[in-house]
C-alpha cells in the first residue's frame, strides 16, 4: 500500500549486477527453491503475553486511520494483537496503552513507520489479474512511441511494478520512453522490490519471461531469481502515503494503476483518493482498480472502460 515519513527522494536500486558467480541468466533448466511461508499465524492464546484491550483496539483503529485512512473491522482484533505485539517487544513497552500513548505525544516519532507497516497487507504476485496487462498491451500498441508515465500506487514488494516493465518491454523494447513511478506506504516492502529478487518459483512468470527478464541465483543465492538490470531501469521506487496532501509527483500520468487498495478506505476517503488521483492524471488516461473496487459512482471523475478500468474525464 502507500507513506507520510520523510522520504521524498527515491530508493535506490541496487547496481547493475557484476558478480557471475552469483547470477546468471535463467535457462532452459528447471528452477529448484524451496519455499519460504510467509503465512502468519496470529496466537490465540487466552494468557497472551501482553494485555489488549477493547480500548486499545479502538484507539489503533483510530491512529491508523488517521494516519494511513485504513478502516480496520471489528474482526481484525487478533491481526492487530500479533502484528504490534513485535513492535512492543522491540520497542520494550510492556503494554498497548503505553506503546499507543508514546505513539500519539510523538507525531514525529520514527516509530509511526513501523506501525504503519505492521497493519499494512501485502498480498501480490506477477501478473496478477492478467487481463489488465492485456488492455495495457493493446493501449501501448496504439500509443506506440510517445513518452509515457505510469504510477503504481501501491508497489508493495515489486511484483506488479515489474509486470508493468515487462509489458512495457515486450510490447515497446527495453528502450521505450516509459517511466514506471512505484510507490507504497510501507517501506519495509519497497526495500524488497528495489532489490528485486525473488523465489525462484514466484507465481505468475513464464519460463520466456524467467528467461528474458531475470538472472538466477548461483551459489548462496540459489533458489532465486532477480531483475536484470534493463528491465529495472524503467522502474523508480519512492515511499509515499495517499492520505497526504502534498501530492507533488512531477508531469502528469498517462496511466495509473491503484489496484485493491481502495478496498480498504471508507467511501469518503475512497471519494478524496480518488480525486486527488483525477488531479495527476491527463484528461482521456487509464485508471486501472482491483476486481472487487467500483467507483462507478465517481462518474464527473472516471468513466468505465471496461472490466474494473477507467477513462479519466
Amino acid at each position: 500500500m502507500q507513506s507520510d515519513r520523510p522520504g521524498r527522494g527515491k530508493l535506490k536500486v541496487p547496481p547493475a549486477l557484476s558478480d557471475k558467480q552469483e547470477w546468471a541468466t535463467v535457462g532452459s533448466r528447471p528452477l529448484h527453491a524451496t519455499m519460504i511461508s510467509t503465512a502468519e499465524a496470529p496466537s490465540m492464546s487466552v494468557d497472551r503475553e501482553f494485555t489488549f484491550t477493547t480500548r486499545d483496539f479502538a484507539r489503533v483503529r483510530s491512529l491508523i486511520y488517521d494516519r494511513a485512512g485504513i478502516s480496520l473491522h471489528e474482526g481484525k482484533q487478533a491481526m492487530v494483537y500479533s502484528r504490534l505485539s513485535r513492535r512492543l517487544r522491540d520497542t520494550g513497552y510492556s503494554s498497548f496503552e503505553s506503546y499507543l500513548q508514546w505513539l500519539e505525544q510523538s507525531p514525529s516519532q520514527p516509530e509511526w513507520q513501523e506501525f504503519v507497516n505492521c497493519l499494512t497487507t501485502n498480498l501480490t504476485s506477477f501478473f496478477r489479474e492478467e487481463h489488465h496487462f492485456h488492455m495495457l498491451t493493446d493501449w501501448l500498441k496504439a500509443r506506440g512511441s510517445k513518452p509515457t508515465r505510469i504510477w503504481c500506487c501501491a508497489a508493495s514488494t515489486g511484483e506488479e511494478p515489474y509486470s508493468l516493465a515487462m509489458t512495457v518491454a515486450e510490447t515497446l523494447g527495453l528502450h521505450a520512453p516509459v517511466k514506471i513511478f512505484c510507490s507504497d506506504i510501507d517501506t519495509n516492502v519497497l526495500t524488497t522490490a528495489s532489490r528485486g529478487v525473488y523465489d525462484a518459483n514466484a507465481r505468475g512468470l513464464s519460463p520466456q519471461r524467467l528467461r528474458n527478464f531475470f538472472l538466477k541465483g548461483k551459489g548462496a543465492h540459489e533458489g532465486s531469481i532477480r531483475v536484470k538490470p534493463e528491465l529495472a531501469r524503467f522502474v523508480e521506487f519512492r515511499p509515499f502515503n495517499l492520505m497526504q496532501t502534498n501530492w507533488q509527483l512531477g508531469e502528469a500520468f498517462d496511466v495509473v494503476f491503484c489496484r485493491n487498495v481502495m478496498i480498504y478506505f471508507d467511501g469518503p476517503t475512497q471519494r478524496k483518493v480518488l480525486e486527488r488521483i483525477h488531479a495527476v492524471m491527463k484528461p482521456g488516461g487509464m485508471l486501472y482498480v482491483g476486481h472487487s473496487e467500483n467507483f462507478t459512482d465517481s462518474r464527473d471523475l472516471f468513466l468505465l472502460r471496461g472490466k474494473t478500468v477507467y477513462d479519466r474525464v
